[in-house]
C-alpha cells in the first residue's frame, strides 16, 4: 500500500455517486476531500481498520490532493502520531484508507452533508 494511488471501496464508491447526484459536486477527489477532512476532525479511531478496496475508482495522490499534497501528508502524519501509529509510508497509507472511507460514510449518513452549505458547516464547525 503507498500514498501513490487512492483506492476506493464498492460501498464508498456508491455512496460518492449518490453524493454527485444530491451535491453537484462532480469530482470524485473533492468530495473524498471533504470526506477526509471529516473524519480527522473526529478525535476518535475509526472502527474499521481493513477496507477492501474493490471498486473501479482510484485517482493518483496527485489528483485527489491537488495543491494541497504537502498539507494533506501532514495531516495524516499528524494523525498517525497523535494515534500512536509509526510513521512509515504503509502506516500513513493505510490511516488515509479508513479515513477516507469512515469520511464518505459521514457524508452519506447526514441528511445537511448533502448541500454544499452543509458540508461547508461541517467541517468548519
Amino acid at each position: 500500500m503507498s500514498l501513490e494511488t487512492v483506492r476506493l471501496s464498492q460501498p464508498a464508491r456508491d455512496r460518492l455517486v449518490r453524493l454527485k447526484r444530491t451535491t453537484g459536486i462532480t469530482q470524485w477527489n473533492v468530495l473524498c476531500r471533504w470526506a477526509l477532512a471529516l473524519s480527522l476532525k473526529d478525535p476518535s479511531t475509526p472502527l474499521v481498520k481493513d477496507v477492501v478496496t474493490d471498486s473501479n475508482v482510484e485517482m493518483t495522490w496527485k489528483t485527489f490532493a491537488g495543491h494541497h499534497g504537502d498539507i494533506y501528508l501532514a495531516l495524516l502524519k499528524q494523525r498517525c502520531i497523535a494515534d500512536g501509529i509509526p510513521l512509515t509510508e504503509e502506516n500513513v497509507a493505510q490511516t488515509l484508507t479508513v479515513h477516507l472511507h469512515r469520511g464518505i460514510g459521514y457524508l452519506g449518513g447526514h441528511r445537511e452533508l448533502t448541500t454544499i452549505e452543509g458540508l461547508i458547516s461541517s467541517v468548519t464547525s
